[in-house]
């Protein structure tokens, strides 16, 4: 088993992490994966962020969309940009199968709501085309709706799974990651997770816990395409303090910094989109002036979760005999070890 960044050493911040250290420690929010491995060349899979209840469209949840960088191919985001609140799950995939997998969640939920003829399915995607034969578009709606039903709380699967099998960051292989922070606010106790799809960053930039480790450590090669030049993440921000659109949205912003500590540039081709939800509609919004810890449990949650998402992350050969190793742990912890001395 390959380590979360707390196993290895790392505490990244201040502030504490809840049970799972995982966006499903925000109550009733689940995570399900499909992840796709087929002959030698597909690598790719579906992640499904599942809000509370069974039924999205019917409690719409206040949410926000931040894009940092827009080099992308996101399903419903312009209308959740619009309106403010999200009316389906959020689902996770590679760039050419965005619109089979919208496709498929429109299935989905017109079978829970009979008689209605709209709905604003939320994809979102990464391309993985160096480790998968993304030309394939290998995803089928039957791997969404697996997805779907393998979704749950507790502990989530990170690494090589789902959305983030065939992906990349920082010359290394990446993947899906996840964290949580614990904010008291006017007495309160509120949750804020965080779960990203890693696919971005170079290799001399990586930063771990402040540690310039890309300075240090570096695949013996990088195939392909420099990541240099492109890349992407996607970061979804679930917590249960009570906000409206308007301060999930400077909530989502500050993905940008937990982006940033760990060495990301977005750079011109790079998609870095973020989506944010709150699962407590029917609460008056927290005052601006009292949620600023929330945005420093999510500078803190997005960069744990970005570390966890390589960290996890196994070797993997894909497509055309392409190859993408796992951060060497061993060589890792040594460095981080002697920053610590």
């Amino acid at each position: 088993m390959r380590p979360r960044s707390f196993e290895i050493g790392l505490r990244i911040g201040i502030l504490n992490q809840s049970r799972f250290d995982a966006i499903t420690d925000v109550p009733d929010v689940k995570v399900g994966h499909t992840t796709i491995i087929e002959g030698d060349s597909i690598r790719t899979g579906v992640t499904v962020v599942m809000p509370p209840g069974d039924n999205p469209f019917e409690r719409k949840l206040p949410a926000a969309v931040h894009v940092i960088n827009g080099f992308g191919k996101s399903v419903g985001l312009i209308q959740v940009e619009e309106l403010g609140v999200i009316e389906s799950l959020i689902a996770l995939t590679n760039t050419l199968s965005v619109w089979r997998v919208a496709d498929a969640m429109v299935d989905w939920l017109s079978k829970l709501n009979p008689g209605v003829r709209s709905f604003n399915p939320v994809v979102g995607e990464c391309n993985d085309g160096f480790l998968n034969d993304i030309l394939a578009r290998s995803i089928t709606p039957e791997h969404l709706f697996r997805a779907i039903d393998s979704a749950r709380g507790g502990e989530v699967e990170e690494g090589n799974v789902g959305a983030g099998t065939g992906m990349s960051g920082f010359g290394w292989k990446a993947g899906i990651g996840t964290a949580s922070r614990v904010v008291e606010i006017e007495g309160e106790s509120f949750t804020l997770g965080a779960l990203v799809v890693t696919n971005t960053g170079s290799a001399p930039d990586l930063i771990m816990g402040g540690v310039h480790v890309g300075k240090m450590l570096r695949p013996e090669t990088i195939e392909g395409e420099s990541p240099a030049d492109g890349g992407s993440i996607m970061i979804v921000i679930a917590t249960d303090a009570p906000l409206d659109s308007r301060r999930l949205k400077r909530v989502a912003k500050r993905a940008t910094f937990g982006l940033a500590r760990v060495g990301a540039m977005a750079f011109h081709g790079s998609g870095d989109f973020v989506i944010a939800f709150s699962t407590q509609p029917d609460r008056s919004p927290l005052p601006d002036e009292r949620i600023s810890p929330l945005f420093r449990a999510t500078v803190e949650a997005v960069e744990e979760a970005i570390l966890n998402s390589i960290l996890k992350a196994e070797t993997m050969v894909g497509r055309d005999g392409n190859t993408r190793l796992g951060i060497p742990i061993d060589r890792l912890t040594e460095i981080l070890s002697g920053f610590r001395r």
